[in-house]
């Protein structure tokens, strides 16, 4: 890792080349027909060689071909989109990311703006030129060598907690005692830092009962160190965390507010970390959730409407949380505070303390 600068060059960079936030189905995937693409297996995923993927975006576009001259009268046959299915060597980078502390958010095998966010974070920590874009050179520093898929038995405490579905409605969220997973596959997908159904699409036969053996991301030991500082960066939509030297520790993707409900600007301190929090719901302080005009004490559990981890900020009610819906990270709006995946708000708020600056940029 490296002394961090200055920021500038990055967000100018990854202005030009990460756009606006899509909804998760407008995202801009590499598409592949899934009549030749690899079946994405573990065996898969592990042998993928990222060189060679390299290369291939690397290859010049070919030169568009002349359109057919059509008959204006003719009906037009419906045509259907093409099929995509994840990429193995995408799921692979994103895996080895998340390992080195820049975080692409959920695992699913897909590309889009969290994966060149995370190029960026990690050529910032491998003292690389900043631009987002994967050369011969990030995956000569990022690829380990290991297996990045493993083998997981399933056991029986890993359905022990299962709770009811999580209700959407707040007032109906309240009548229940902790929101938690409602399937082990839901369970197993956020410990494993993968959307629910990449980890399916692994698993294709797999009913995720105990004692199946199944395959599953390997995503190393969570990072370390002492934040001193954190950054929220707005343009970006992107939490970097810094100990006091200015070396980066980790990067995440995030949700940082929305245009009806922005996060505020400037500088502010963690107050308190406090996991598996309730949520007081307010309607007249923050939003209106459906018809709930009162307020409701909203149970703990990683379905609530803050995830698994609360890191209060000195600007009241305000902070760094989790989310019930980490494939929805930087896809969606917040109401102003600044929203991580579960896992990586829980890594986070092993490295902070009260005290620790928050600056929004």
């Amino acid at each position: 890792m490296i002394k961090f600068a200055s920021f500038a060059v990055l967000s100018l960079s990854l202005c030009l080349v990460a756009g606006p936030v899509m909804a998760q189905s407008e995202r801009p995937f590499i598409r592949i027909p899934i009549e030749t693409a690899v079946p994405l297996t573990g065996d898969a995923v592990n042998a993928a060689d990222l060189q060679a993927y390299v290369a291939e975006r690397a290859m010049p576009v070919a030169a568009p071909v002349a359109p057919e001259v059509v008959d204006p009268t003719a009906v037009a046959e419906p045509v259907a989109p093409p099929k995509v299915v994840a990429n193995p060597a995408i799921a692979k980078l994103q895996i080895l990311l998340d390992q080195a502390g820049a975080s692409p958010g959920v695992i699913d095998g897909f590309d889009g703006d969290n994966l060149v966010k995370a190029v960026a974070a990690f050529q910032i920590m491998a003292g690389l030129p900043v631009d987002g874009i994967l050369t011969a050179e990030v995956v000569t520093r990022l690829d380990t060598r290991q297996a990045v898929i493993g083998a997981y038995t399933i056991t029986p405490e890993d359905g022990s907690a299962l709770t009811a579905p999580t209700p959407v409605d707040y007032a109906e969220k309240a009548q229940m005692a902790f929101l938690g997973y409602s399937s082990i596959a839901e369970e197993l997908a956020e410990r494993f830092h993968m959307d629910i159904d990449f980890l399916k699409a692994l698993n294709p036969s797999a009913q995720f009962t105990a004692g199946e053996t199944i395959a599953a991301v390997i995503t190393g030991a969570n990072r370390t160190g002492v934040v001193a500082r954190i950054d929220a960066d707005k343009t970006l939509r992107q939490v970097r965390a810094f100990d006091a030297n200015g070396v980066m520790l980790a990067a995440y993707p995030a949700t940082i507010g929305s245009e009806d409900n922005p996060s505020p600007s400037g500088t502010y301190t963690v107050v308190s970390v406090t996991p598996m929090p309730n949520y007081t719901y307010n309607p007249k302080i923050n939003f209106q959730q459906g018809e709930n005009t009162g307020v409701l004490t909203i149970p703990p559990g990683p379905n609530g409407p803050v995830g698994s981890m609360w890191i209060a900020l000195s600007k009241p009610t305000f902070g760094i949380h989790g989310t019930p819906e980490p494939s929805l990270i930087d896809k969606t709006g917040s109401h102003g505070c600044i929203r991580l995946t579960n896992w990586d708000a829980d890594e986070l708020a092993g490295m902070v303390q009260a005290g620790v600056v928050v600056t929004f940029i």
